[in-house]
């Protein structure tokens, strides 16, 4: 017998826009404006369907409720999708940091998967922190962790600041 079939649609807007905007905005106030509705959600996060919380300068929270597209091939969240959440808490919890003009990339990415994620689980949160941050080279993490309080996931990243001349943007 087949499988029932499942099926998911989404849109998302131009990511050009967004990308226009971060460079002019600090970053706290432009993932600030990504809440607040002002500029598109990235469309990995509508992709992932990963909600954003408050930006604080030096914070912000991601969150997802695990879903079977979510699903690997044995019936558990797969690593990259929580891998994605992770990397996404700390580089924006950095990027609440920059001033206008600077961005980031994630240079190194590693994650210690510490439980199995599955539909089971309920609401799950990451929540990024700077740990160091230098003119050129930033060290954050983040805890993936589920409403009872049980960490899933932990995460470091290395992160290269850029800055960017705005006269020439």
């Amino acid at each position: 017998m087949k499988p029932l079939q499942r099926e998911r649609t989404f849109t998302w807007e131009d990511p050009a826009s967004s990308a226009t905007k971060a460079l002019q905005l600090s970053g706290l106030d432009f993932l600030q404006a990504i809440a607040n509705g002002e500029i598109a959600v990235p469309p990995i996060l509508k992709t992932l369907d990963i909600s954003v919380g408050s930006p604080q300068n030096g914070g912000i929270t991601f969150s997802f409720y695990p879903q079977e597209f979510h699903y690997n091939p044995i019936g558990m969240v797969h690593g990259g999708v929580i891998s994605t959440i992770l990397d996404s808490a700390m580089g924006c919890t950095l990027h609440a940091t920059l001033p206008a003009g600077t961005g980031y990339t994630t240079v190194e990415l590693k994650v210690n998967f510490l439980k199995a994620v599955s539909i089971k689980n309920g609401l799950l949160t990451a929540t990024g922190r700077v740990i160091q941050s230098g003119s050129r080279i930033a060290l954050t993490e983040a805890q993936l962790t589920g409403a009872d309080g049980a960490i899933y996931a932990h995460a470091t990243s290395t992160c290269l600041i850029i800055k960017r001349d705005l006269s020439l943007a």
